[in-house]
């Protein structure tokens, strides 16, 4: 094997993965056969189902992404019982549901630390960990089209997922290959997260995409498996699933 290529991961870490596409991920990679560590603020009874599901690969906990010596002892605890963590899923998150001139300050101050100053905080500790380790691995950040499109109602949370678009691009390239850095942009889910639009403005997006759909988390799998687990040249890139509802 060339020293330039990265194995696929063994050991991933899901912030965020209680609930909706984190769950959805954190399944899928289990099925896939990998080890998995998933924390959120709350975890689901569907969360905890997985775990008695699969005790001897996943290990789960209640951790705010804020908390960084929560998370920091969480990433402790996962390398005691599954092993060293070789790549990261950021998948953690907060909506927005107010036009930006209604939009408190401290509301805007906590969509950034959530969205994008936690994420980056974790990954650096992650990386630090890895590269003390003399590992190779994966960083996945989960961002959003609202990166790459203008929406109302969301000027903060499009903001923070340009931030993380933006970094992923500058890891890699700090990273230099030793440690893949991508980022996977999901249109938008018929979720909470985009109530804000409302179905009106929900529907127009459906009828504008070629596919006349709105993305599900079973589009967004098989991205972040290839991601994580294919030993393939993509880095520094942000692959967008949203059936073309932004070109």
């Amino acid at each position: 094997m060339s020293d330039t290529v990265v194995p696929p991961a063994s050991v991933v870490l899901v912030s965020g993965g209680s609930r909706g596409l984190g769950l959805a991920i954190v399944t899928d990679l289990l099925t896939a056969g990998l080890k998995v560590a998933a924390f959120a603020r709350t975890v689901t009874p569907e969360l905890a189902a997985l775990g008695e599901k699969y005790p001897e690969h996943l290990h789960h906990g209640s951790v705010d992404v804020n908390d960084s010596a929560a998370t920091q002892a969480f990433v402790k605890a996962v390398e005691g019982t599954l092993g060293p963590i070789d790549a990261l899923v950021n998948n953690a998150a907060i909506g927005q549901d107010s036009l930006h001139v209604h939009t408190s300050a401290e509301h805007l101050a906590e969509i950034i630390q959530t969205n994008l100053t936690s994420p980056l905080v974790l990954t650096r500790f992650v990386l630090r960990r890895m590269l003390a380790k003399g590992l190779k691995g994966r960083i996945v950040n989960i961002t959003s089209i609202c990166a790459q499109r203008g929406y109302p109602g969301l000027v903060a949370y499009s903001a923070t997922k340009g931030g993380m678009d933006a970094a992923t691009r500058s890891l890699a390239r700090e990273l230099g290959g030793r440690i893949l850095a991508n980022a996977v942009a999901p249109g938008f889910f018929a979720s909470e997260m985009s109530a804000v639009l409302g179905q009106t403005q929900l529907d127009q997006i459906t009828r504008r995409t070629p596919t006349g759909r709105l993305t599900e988390p079973e589009d967004v799998l098989p991205l972040v498996r290839l991601l994580l687990l294919e030993t393939t040249n993509l880095n520094g890139q942000v692959l967008v699933v949203d059936g073309a509802a932004s070109i």
